[in-house]
């Protein structure tokens, strides 16, 4: 079945905003010269390694704002009849994942940057902010970054709770060495493996936008 026109695009990678923004600057330099792919991949990789946090900043913005894009677009997207069904959605349970100092500090200052320049894209709002967090100091810097590691204290903490939970779950319905009816069902197993390889892949992603 091929794919559904309606379907809202897909959401993108602080990376992919940033292959994109490579891709536009070198089609302005070189208009109609063809690209090795390749080669240009390459190459953005490694500029990609090479910028700093405050300038990866403005694409992980773009990439949350387009985040926050596609799951209001998701809502109210209904797929046509016969379409295969996308994964289970996580347990609204399971600890979210705690922001970066930057995206505090994004929440901090978005309201302020919308107030002085109402009408503002959403892209150029991700500039502006990581242009103001380029210029911090480190110690000005340095209220965003505590919180963020509190945060990702507790969310580490909720998490393992979250799990050992889940698993002992599991353990309490199948009884000594056989289910027992329809009361052993294996979902859960399964719901606890998917919401792990949820979390396996969300790490995957950010790993590719730092190291790609």
């Amino acid at each position: 079945m091929g794919k559904d026109p309606n379907k809202p695009r897909g959401k993108m990678s602080s990376y992919a905003f940033f292959v994109q923004d490579c891709r536009e600057k070198h089609k302005s330099k070189n208009p109609g010269t063809s690209v090795n792919f390749a080669e240009f991949s390459k190459k953005c990789s490694e500029r990609w390694k090479a910028l700093s946090g405050s300038e990866k900043g403005k694409y992980e913005e773009m990439a949350r704002n387009d985040k926050v894009r596609y799951d209001r677009e998701m809502k109210s997207y209904v797929p046509p009849k016969g379409a295969k069904k996308g994964k289970k959605k996580k347990d609204p349970n399971a600890p979210k994942r705690p922001p970066s100092a930057f995206f505090i500090f994004c929440s901090d200052k978005r309201p302020d940057v919308k107030s002085k320049n109402p009408g503002i894209s959403i892209g150029d709002v991700a500039k502006k902010l990581g242009e103001l967090w380029s210029k911090l100091s480190p110690k000005e810097k340095s209220p965003y970054e505590q919180k963020a590691q509190k945060l990702k204290e507790k969310y580490d903490k909720d998490l393992a709770a979250y799990r050992s939970k889940g698993k002992g779950d599991v353990g309490k319905k199948g009884g000594p060495g056989r289910p027992s009816g329809k009361k052993a069902e294996p979902a859960d197993d399964d719901d606890d493996e998917e919401e792990e390889d949820d979390e396996d892949e969300d790490d995957d992603e950010d790993d590719d936008d730092d190291d790609d």
